[in-house]
């Protein structure tokens, strides 16, 4: 059935409004000369959705081409010696497809009203957080730190195992999904996790658990969210309206938003964001200028003041990748994060345990050096400006077969090595010695002269 009609799938209501994907395609091209690239780049302004930032020789650049421009885009490709290669042939089947549940429900894929054979609407994650209060009413607290430009409530838990036992230093961590909100599987992450963290009778998992005070939220880009599930299953940015203009090949609504993760006051603006209200990278009229950026920097400013604050983990889709601070960095200037050693180690330890379960390859270093420059970010924000010792931005699955569309079916395998990759990290983070200070900056000069060499020979 299509989407483009009223639709009642996975528990959600899809009205004719909701903007059809129907034959549009997403293809592959790899640039081989300078003059590739410039075309490519040229392409993005006429209106052609990049489902890839980085364009660069030798690497493969996605994009999605509707119907009705599909024979000029071929007939230029051949033109300028382009090799286009059709890697989704019609991307509102992967969205009828990504809506289906997959599997039975049982207590090992559920906890209450949520499981993970299907992804989730925002009320149904917000509703399924009260409950885990009601049910766990010793270890959960619901948490909300702001609201959304459309007055949402950017809502979350706190887990603590051991309220009013832990001195006035407890370990604290804290989980952000779904500032991307067409990344549906970052909140079905995020969500497994806590679930992980209530129910496992896994001895490390529990000690994960139980050592730390965990600031969980699933969705803090909640505006956008909704709207992927209401009108444009393919939105990425919040809906704030405020910088609203006739855009110029892509439909005007594109600028009623700002991309969250451009919009953090750590070196903003100064590279790999857009000053453009109809690009997806929209970095907003100012730093931490949006209602979301402020309730999640706030947070962690206050945050910090509580314990020793050693975890931040951000999680994204799509590329297979661990990126550790700074997102600007690359070659030797990764060092400018002062343990970036520490975090290169603990990441590989962790993405080398996610391999074993089913073979899923990440890739690990900053963002600069293996996807693209990045500047105003959560995570380059909470290691930047509130000096978070370890502090990382998962893209999980996959590397382009599905993208931002990935199947149902999937969510459960990758949620397991996400696990897996955790409770490596943890072991790793807590032999160098960070639970005993938040400020260890310890590490083998062996591993910085490795780590460093590695890059700068890229």
């Amino acid at each position: 059935m299509r989407l483009s009609y009223l639709l009642i799938l996975s528990g959600c209501v899809l009205v004719s409004s909701y903007k059809s994907y129907e034959n549009y395609k997403v293809y592959n091209i790899v640039p081989t000369t300078d003059s590739h690239v410039q075309i490519l780049s040229d392409l993005r302004k006429v209106g052609y959705e990049y489902w890839t930032d980085v364009i660069a020789i030798g690497s493969t650049v996605r994009i999605m081409v509707p119907p009705n421009k599909d024979d000029d885009f071929l007939g230029y490709c051949k033109i300028v010696g382009l090799n286009p290669a059709v890697s989704i042939s019609n991307v509102q089947k992967l969205i009828d497809d990504q809506l289906k549940p997959h599997g039975q429900i049982d207590r090992s894929n559920s906890l209450g009203s949520l499981s993970w054979t299907r992804y989730h609407t925002l009320q149904e994650i917000h509703t399924w957080l009260d409950e885990l209060a009601e049910r766990y009413p010793n270890i959960v607290t619901p948490a909300t730190i702001g609201f959304s430009t459309e007055r949402r409530e950017i809502k979350g838990i706190i887990i603590d195992f051991k309220p009013g036992q832990r001195g006035n230093k407890p370990l604290i961590g804290m989980i952000e999904g779904g500032i991307h909100s067409r990344e549906w599987i970052s909140p079905a992450t995020v969500t497994w996790i806590i679930k992980e963290f209530l129910t496992s009778t896994n001895t490390e998992v529990k000690n994960l658990a139980e050592a730390f005070v965990w600031h969980i939220f699933p969705v803090v880009n909640p505006d956008g969210y909704v709207y992927t599930f209401s009108d444009d299953r393919m939105w990425r940015k919040n809906r704030n309206p405020v910088n609203y203009v006739n855009c110029t090949n892509v439909a005007n609504d594109l600028s009623n938003g700002i991309d969250l993760n451009r919009n953090f006051n750590f070196l903003w603006m100064t590279t790999g964001a857009s000053s453009d209200p109809c690009m997806q990278t929209f970095a907003g009229p100012s730093a931490g200028s949006e209602s979301e950026t402020q309730a999640i920097s706030n947070y962690v400013l206050t945050l910090k003041q509580t314990g020793n604050f050693i975890y931040y983990f951000a999680f994204h889709s799509y590329s297979q990748m661990i990126l550790v601070p700074y997102s600007h960095a690359s070659g030797s200037q990764v060092l400018e994060a002062e343990n970036y050693a520490d975090m290169f180690e603990i990441a590989i330890r962790g993405s080398d345990k996610l391999t074993e379960r089913y073979g899923t390859r990440y890739t690990v270093g900053t963002s600069a050096d293996i996807l693209y420059e990045v500047s105003g970010s959560s995570f380059d924000w909470v290691k930047g400006v509130a000096k978070i010792p370890i502090v990382y931005l998962f893209e999980l699955r996959d590397v382009g077969e599905y993208g931002f569309l990935l199947p149902a079916e999937q969510i459960i395998p990758n949620n397991e090595e996400i696990v897996d990759c955790l409770l490596e990290m943890d072991r790793t983070t807590r032999r160098i010695g960070y639970y005993s200070s938040a400020g260890s900056m310890t590490s083998s000069i062996i591993i910085v002269l490795i780590s460093t060499a590695i890059l700068i020979l890229k």
